[in-house]
């Protein structure tokens, strides 16, 4: 594969050890930097090494997002065909817009020089932002084409992949962290020192800046004789800082700016590493590379929900609140527990070995193949594991299950739905509220926490757990809260998903606390189907039309999971397993309900505001008809939405005509509008 790669930040030799590991697979990377940029205060020229294809241009500007690099550089790299076009820049920078100007130019001249340039690579873009900011134009327009026109864009936090969404990306998205090398940053081989005094070294990496929070730790630690800081770093706070140190006795220790090859030493001496970030108007933590450093090195990690930190912290270190001393006291007392240390340093380095280069080349190369069509598109974004039934003394065993849970509130439900399951197979609670009661639950039941720091949505949640797969070759249980089931109904559905090679998923037949039987097969959503709807004949069937079953639980398959990929995150709560469903259907996957199996689900179990809810649902009604079936479709099932909820508002009394009238308003507004503002508001 030839991989041409567009990327300012590449002057820095240690981001370039992706590019190293893609060659050392046979790929051919040619990377385009700047001849010189300002890195950490300083300037940095890149120096290949030997047998390094790297490029570098002349730049105008030295704003990420406001310079231009010396065009006749790339007009020449223009002259090449290339399998891949990487372009590592925001969807917004002007050097995003000029890359593909001037592509786009030499092939026009190459065209009518007959030449023949042939079908252009596919793109990818690269983006870090995760504060949805809508910018003036003409930058507006530039990113939004971008998007729109990308194969593919990577993003190193779920906040920035769920923007690009929003803003209109049409190919794939997915995250892909920043890379850390652990033969640099691995732990200690020698036993740790003993501190003087019996103290636990607490440690910060980073700039001194306001919105870092280091004023914040220090209150902490100043307020506690037993630990002591050690600082390494410098910005504009530091002077500042120092003074509100100097009062500590000597447990306040600056050390200024460390090199790369200092950083390891630095983070095997510490107990405990600190991220204190605070909440910043306009401004927040992208990745937190320090956190994946210090556990690589063994080091456990306490940190402050604020930015897509909590995208690496969750579920290997501490997470608290912002700008509060006690808190982050609390959790420096938490981490360096004994026993619990041990936990987050076990749990920190196979996080990190997630951030390792060689890993990060993988997910790389999967999304060049998917980008090119090749049938490697679902390991982008799902760990590659085997999934084919493992053959061991002579006896074939079917891959395993992990069941998945997202909680979300009311601590009782989630206990109800583990505990039956707990010791039987790997359990795995991801918690949108942040309830500390959830994590008690769930590892009372010897299950995996993931703590995402905020509410991701159902369909993120998801992916974060896919992300930390307890076991990546088991097939997948995804089981709401409110549900209740036994072992024995997983193997009932466990049996029948691998009696039929063909089932992408099943789902048990469901009944409510008193009995009731609730519908579990439901037509997959349509213009057609709509109409059917606003006519009072939604039980029709029409031809050939199909049906999926719905996510309350929800076996499937790991192989369709692989082959279709993971849920996408535009859909913040319903819909998304639909989504999911109809994708498969269109590989020729399909879905059944097992009558033999039963689910008591009470629906809505876990608490909120039903109207946010209601809103939720139609929102994610419009999205799922505009993905496949565009606006004209969408504009279809819309008028027979208002239609019919027109004629209900009129006909309809009580609560029923309240109902609605709110959906007739919703649609006519437009849904996903009124999600977005519900769910961006500050």
């Amino acid at each position: 594969m030839k991989v041409l790669r567009v990327s300012h930040s590449a002057v820095v030799d240690a981001w370039r050890e992706r590019e190293r590991e893609l060659r050392r697979h046979g790929d051919t990377v040619r990377v385009l930097t700047a001849a010189v940029w300002d890195e950490g205060g300083r300037d940095v020229r890149p120096a290949p090494r030997a047998g390094e294809e790297l490029e570098t241009a002349a730049t105008l500007g030295r704003h990420p997002a406001l310079f231009l690099y010396d065009p006749r550089v790339l007009w020449r790299l223009f002259g090449e065909r290339w399998d891949v076009l990487d372009i590592h820049e925001e969807p917004v920078a002007l050097a995003t817009a000029e890359v593909l100007a001037v592509r786009a130019v030499r092939r026009l001249v190459d065209t009518l020089r007959g030449r023949r340039p042939g079908r252009p690579a596919p793109f990818l873009l690269y983006s870090a932002q995760n504060l949805l900011k809508r910018y003036p134009l003409p930058f507006r327009a530039l990113e939004s084409a971008a998007l729109r026109r990308a194969a593919a864009v990577v993003t190193c936090n779920h906040d920035a992949a769920r923007i690009v969404r929003y803003k209109g990306a049409q190919g794939l998205v997915t995250r892909i962290p920043l890379g850390v090398d652990t033969r640099l940053f691995s732990p200690s081989a020698a036993p740790a020192e003993r501190r003087p005094g019996g103290r636990v070294r607490v440690g910060y990496a980073g700039r001194l800046t306001a919105q870092k929070g280091v004023d914040v730790l220090l209150a902490a630690v100043a307020d506690d004789p037993g630990l002591e800081l050690v600082v390494a770093g410098a910005g504009p706070e530091e002077a500042r800082l120092r003074r509100l140190g100097a009062p500590l006795a000597g447990r306040a220790v600056f050390l200024g700016p460390l090199d790369t090859e200092e950083l390891p030493a630095f983070y095997r001496g510490l107990d405990v590493l600190v991220v204190p970030s605070r909440d910043t108007p306009g401004l927040a933590e992208q990745f937190g590379r320090v956190v994946v450093e210090a556990m690589a090195c063994g080091t456990p990690v306490v940190a402050t929900r604020v930015g897509s930190v909590p995208d690496l912290v969750a579920g290997a270190g501490v997470l608290v609140a912002p700008g509060d001393p006690d808190a982050l006291r609390d959790g420096i007392h938490q981490a360096t527990r004994p026993g619990t240390a041990r936990v987050l340093r076990q749990a920190g380095l196979d996080r990190a070995r997630e951030c390792s280069w060689p890993e990060v080349a993988r997910q790389y190369r999967a999304v060049y193949e998917a980008v090119r069509g090749e049938p490697a598109a679902a390991a982008a974004v799902v760990p590659a594991a085997p999934v084919a039934p493992v053959a061991s003394g002579g006896t074939t065993h079917r891959p395993r299950v992990e069941v998945v849970v997202v909680a979300y509130g009311r601590p009782e439900l989630l206990r109800t739905a583990l505990e039956p399951l707990a010791g039987a197979y790997p359990l795995t609670v991801v918690d949108n509220s942040s309830d500390p009661r959830h994590r008690a639950i769930t590892e009372a039941c010897e299950g995996a926490y993931h703590d995402p720091g905020r509410n991701l949505g159902f369909a993120a949640a998801v992916n974060l757990a896919l992300a930390h797969r307890q076991d990546p070759g088991a097939d997948l249980f995804l089981l709401n809260p409110d549900a209740v089931v036994g072992p024995d109904t997983v193997t009932a559905l466990h049996t029948a998903l691998h009696a039929d090679p063909g089932l992408a998923s099943v789902g048990p037949a469901q009944v409510d606390s008193a009995g009731t039987p609730g519908r579990v097969a439901w037509p997959f959503p349509s213009p057609a189907r709509a109409w059917l709807e606003a006519a009072g004949l939604g039980r029709l069937r029409l031809p050939r039309e199909r049906t999926f079953v719905i996510g309350s639980a929800l076996l499937v398959r790991a192989s369709a999971l692989r082959s279709v990929g993971v849920l996408d995150e535009r859909f913040f709560l319903y819909a998304e397993e639909t989504d999911w469903a109809y994708r498969a259907d269109r590989q020729g996957w399909r879905h059944a309900v097992v009558p033999t199996a039963e689910v008591v689900h009470e629906g809505a179990g876990t608490g909120g505001d039903d109207r946010v809810r209601e809103l939720h649902f139609h929102a994610s009604q419009e999205r799922y008809l505009r993905k496949h079936y565009g606006t004209a479709g969408w504009a279809a099932a819309r008028a027979a939405l208002v239609a019919g909820a027109a004629v209900r508002s009129a006909a309809l009394r009580g609560t029923r005509r309240a109902g609605a009238q709110r959906r007739l308003r919703a649609y006519l507004a437009g849904p996903a509008l009124l999600e977005d503002a519900e769910v961006t508001a500050p």
